[in-house]
């Protein structure tokens, strides 16, 4: 793996109030191509946008926006601000209450809750996943972003199963979800300057909601393998097509 490519200067799209905003394009595929830049993001809470990040999104072409936020926290925080930056907004709610809104069960070790957490969205929110899935893969969409709430977790899950299913090897996968606990730190970094009341819930929180171990990626990559052929049979499962498939690759991998 190469750490260039990984931490390529293109990866963080650098935004003040919004901490994990990053391209998905430059990984390898396994057939010897590379995810495209500039065509699909993954992100945190877009609702935070200042008016200069809106300003770098708008430069950045952003047509669509899926939001896999609750309606709960939509209704609480707001949405892309579609007034400012018309594009297609999307709600895909892909979990219908937060950690935070339910009990769950403590681990001595991050990765376990994370894998636990990861096993429950995928068997609870498939069709979701599909739908999200399938509303991406539409080259009319690009450039897209898609964002919950710290871009780690719901966005995490979707992230692995799109550049799964385009090809890009496990350990990238892992790498990629790995770098969000850069962002978590800039998040929590930024919430005790502007937003107090944020950084003392993440201080109350379990240390695993805001962690990204991609030892947890690691092994709901490989369960996927298991349980259903990979991230495509997973999709497929759950009513994506072959036409949605042959898109995502399309728009997401270019070949020397």
């Amino acid at each position: 793996m190469l750490l260039e490519d990984l931490r390529h200067p293109r990866r963080v799209v650098a935004l003040s109030a919004v901490h994990n905003f990053r391209d998905l394009g430059g990984y390898p595929t396994h057939d010897g191509g590379r995810t495209t830049w500039s065509r699909l993001y993954r992100a945190d809470g877009l609702q935070r946008l200042e008016r200069e990040d809106l300003r770098t999104v708008t430069r950045l072409g952003i047509r669509t926006v899926v939001d896999l936020r609750t309606e709960r926290e939509v209704e609480h925080h707001g949405a892309f601000p579609v007034d400012e930056h018309p594009v297609d907004w999307h709600h895909v709610s892909i979990v219908d209450a937060t950690w935070g809104e339910m009990q769950t069960p403590a681990y001595d070790d991050v990765a376990d809750f994370l894998v636990w957490a990861y096993r429950l969205m995928l068997e609870e929110s498939a069709a979701r996943f599909a739908r999200a899935f399938t509303l991406l893969a539409d080259a009319g969409t690009h450039p897209a972003v898609y964002h919950c709430a710290a871009g780690k977790d719901r966005t995490g899950i979707l992230t692995a199963l799109v550049l799964s299913t385009v090809g890009v090897p496990d350990e990238w996968v892992a790498a990629d979800y790995g770098l969000t606990e850069e962002a978590m730190a800039r998040k929590i970094a930024w919430a005790r300057v502007h937003l107090p009341e944020l950084a003392e819930r993440f201080d109350d929180a379990p240390r695993a909601f805001v962690a990204a171990d991609p030892r947890a990626m690691s092994v709901i990559l490989a369960d996927l393998r298991r349980d259903h052929g990979g991230a495509e049979g997973y999709l497929r499962t759950h009513g994506v097509d072959d036409a949605a498939f042959a898109a995502m690759r399309a728009a997401l991998v270019s070949r020397p």
